[in-house]
């Protein structure tokens, strides 16, 4: 189990205008837990689409997280988890498991599963971080990810993506239209508004929180998180 604080200053996109959230703190927790024994590419609100880019236009691609090995570490060495905004308030959870559910249809690949609650009384966030190992992210444009939610669980159709360069001060950006099937999610960089230095980057983070997540709690799987150049 991990424990370390870190502040959480959020950038909501809203009319082409930038809505600052007051810095909040975190505690990264939990580890996944062990594998239990076709996707469709589609479009979410405001967030292009793009092919796989080794597969077309000769353009260039970096994973980050297949997590097709069922374990730790990501593609680049980097840890990952999950983490509560106060583990000690059991009215708010995240947990993680690994899923043969692949994204791509790979039948000996993984995704990861999170299930969420942030349905408290009290001020409630939590997710999912991933260390990018100083990735160097300048030959590349766009952040993609694979994304579905769990129909019987129930799932929120909203979440806030997160970057974070070697300052470590988060660029925020929401997605929405999540649906129970996989979709590839493509944001260009120029929408994480925050990030200063694309040479050394620090970590990509899922958030769940009682204002955008709706439900507050459910379930969702996440899969074949990358750097490209479209």
């Amino acid at each position: 189990m991990k424990k370390g604080l870190i502040g959480i200053i959020s950038l909501i996109m809203v009319g082409g205008l930038a809505l600052s959230i007051p810095a909040m703190s975190y505690a990264q927790t939990a580890e996944p837990q062990a594998p239990a024994p076709a996707a469709n590419e589609t479009k979410a609100q405001d967030v292009a689409t793009a092919p796989a880019a080794k597969a077309a236009g000769g353009g260039q691609e970096l994973i980050i997280a297949d997590f097709d090995t069922g374990d730790k570490p990501n593609n680049l060495g980097g840890d990952f988890g999950t983490w509560d905004k106060d583990p000690n308030d059991d009215t708010q959870s995240i947990t993680s498991a690994f899923v043969q559910d692949d994204a791509k249809g790979n039948p000996g690949g993984y995704a990861l599963r999170l299930d969420y609650d942030v349905d408290s009384p009290n001020p409630a966030y939590n997710g999912f971080w991933m260390k990018l190992e100083g990735a160097d992210a300048t030959p590349y444009n766009t952040i993609n990810f694979y994304i579905k939610g769990d129909a019987e669980k129930g799932f929120t159709k909203r979440a806030k993506i997160e970057l974070k360069d070697q300052t470590n001060k988060p660029s925020a950006y929401i997605v929405s239209g999540i649906t129970d099937q996989w979709q590839k999610i493509s944001i260009p960089f120029e929408k994480f508004r925050r990030i200063t230095d694309w040479s050394k980057m620090n970590e990509f983070v899922l958030v769940f929180d009682d204002i955008n997540s709706n439900p507050k709690t459910g379930s969702v799987e996440i899969d074949d998180i990358s750097f490209s150049a479209e």
